[in-house]
């Protein structure tokens, strides 16, 4: 079996730099856990120092980055091993911890999200996305996007309701 090519060092260090809270805050946003979230990480930048592509420019790379991370969360979210097990009841993950009690209730409220609302949402707001941009990523329409969003955002006001919120 013949070895894949890999990028050189300076530069993979350079995007790791670069992309690696845009990676690795898609994968917690879409995985739910660290654990999961540390293996998506390890495996989009291995796919990307041994994918050998040509990128047309930054948004290109970038788009690729986000696609292959939602590609491998997915693998590992359904993975028939996954689907399998039960968590340990007595354990639980360290939960993330921000500076501000508020994010850490918004964050809470966003993972209880279905991942249809919840990645829009965490493209939007953390990255910074545009929706043309969150359509390509997610391949589906711009509209949709929108609704989405819409949704999401009717669902995080339910759940916030209260702290946040006039009922």
């Amino acid at each position: 079996m013949e070895a894949l090519p890999l990028r050189a060092g300076g530069e993979i260090d350079s995007i790791i730099d670069r992309y690696q809270n845009t990676v690795y805050g898609l994968a917690l946003a879409r995985t739910g856990n660290r654990a999961d979230a540390d293996d998506v990480f390890q495996e989009v930048f291995l796919a990307y120092c041994q994918c050998g592509k040509t990128f047309r420019d930054e948004e290109h790379r970038k788009a690729w980055l986000l696609r292959t991370t939602i590609n491998q969360s997915r693998r590992v979210t359904s993975s028939s091993w996954r689907q399998k097990t039960v968590p340990l009841s007595e354990r639980e993950d360290v939960p993330i911890q921000f500076q501000e009690p508020e994010e850490n209730e918004v964050w809470t409220a966003l993972q209880s999200l279905a991942e249809d609302y919840r990645l829009p949402i965490y493209l939007f707001y953390f990255q910074e996305l545009s929706t043309q941009e969150i359509a390509k990523v997610l391949a589906i329409r711009p509209g949709a996007v929108r609704m989405r969003l819409t949704r999401g955002r009717e669902q995080l006001r339910e759940a916030l309701k209260g702290a946040y919120f006039d009922e």
